[in-house]
């Protein structure tokens, strides 16, 4: 039954209001979005104002001091103002007095103006190299400061080692040791518990990747925590699980090899089942194989 005592200006102005409702509810919708979409950096403390930083692009460390903070590794550009927002937020005044690369990929380094311009900026000597060469890199963000020897530091009272290793990820990967603290920054030579990038085309070497891990397994122990370059925070547990990753798919290639098996071959196999977890967006299964095939 139609309700006669509602007169069509009644009609136009609820019509209105409901649209009114419905617009502000898809700008409240798309103002949702636009935040969950926002640049956000998350922080895991490690010691005595020291944490490890999770935003897009590779895991960073920062040793905070009100004077001279060492950040390690800086993402892409387009992080920084969600980095310093973080630092600022962990301590007021924090600004960054030293930058360290790990290697020169720009999930890495992209950010290096953005945070460092004009300050020091340390990295293998490789590093720089390789950035100069790219014509898109921003030049403010090129290393001051190469090495290709160990090199430590004295921030915050604390001892940081700087330490270049022999080509693995790339010709240009160095750690980063907070003695002191008991922790360490392996870069891209950890992948957390996922198939690593090795870039073969970058002075990259399995056999080299390998034995670099062997070496730092050594040099940690069961109480060190370790800032993979991807994936969450470990420990010498995790390092050895990876390394045992490692060992055992590059033997199961290896025989595949033997068997007269061709790298598409290989890929169609497959490797053990035990190691379906490892696969991930960037670096699968396919891409693992093939990486050990070429090496």
């Amino acid at each position: 039954m139609v309700n006669l005592s509602i007169r069509p200006a009644d009609l136009c102005q609820k019509t209105v209001v409901a649209g009114c409702l419905s617009i502000c509810l898809l700008l409240t919708n798309f103002a949702q979005a636009a935040v969950k979409n926002e640049p956000k950096i998350v922080s895991q403390p490690l010691g005595e104002n020291l944490y490890m930083l999770q935003g897009a692009g590779g895991n960073m460390a920062v040793l905070l001091d009100k004077q001279q903070s060492l950040l390690v590794d800086a993402q892409f550009d387009y992080m920084a103002p969600a980095i310093k927002a973080s630092l600022q937020q962990l301590q007021n005044g924090a600004q960054v007095g030293t930058l360290v690369n790990t290697h020169f990929h720009r999930d890495h380094t992209n950010g290096n103006a953005a945070i460092a311009a004009g300050k020091t900026i340390i990295a293998h000597q490789n590093v720089k190299q390789r950035l100069a060469l790219d014509s898109k890199f921003a030049p403010a963000g090129l290393p001051t400061e190469t090495i290709t020897n160990s090199k430590t530091l004295n921030v915050a009272s604390q001892q940081v080692v700087l330490q270049p290793m022999p080509a693995s990820h790339t010709d240009g990967d160095l750690v980063v040791w907070f003695k002191q603290q008991n922790v360490v920054h392996l870069g891209d030579l950890f992948f957390a518990d996922r198939f690593p990038f090795i870039d073969l085309n970058s002075g990259g070497s399995v056999d080299g990747y390998i034995a670099n891990i062997k070496q730092l397994l050594t040099e940690v122990d069961a109480n060190t925590k370790i800032v993979p370059g991807h994936g969450a925070l470990m420990d010498k547990a995790g390092l050895q699980r990876f390394y045992d990753m490692m060992l055992a798919t590059r033997a199961e290639v290896q025989t595949m090899r033997q068997q007269g098996l061709t790298a598409d071959q290989a890929v169609a196999k497959g490797l053990s089942a035990q190691w379906q977890s490892w696969h991930w967006n960037f670096i699968t299964e396919e891409k693992w194989i093939r990486t050990l095939y070429q090496s």
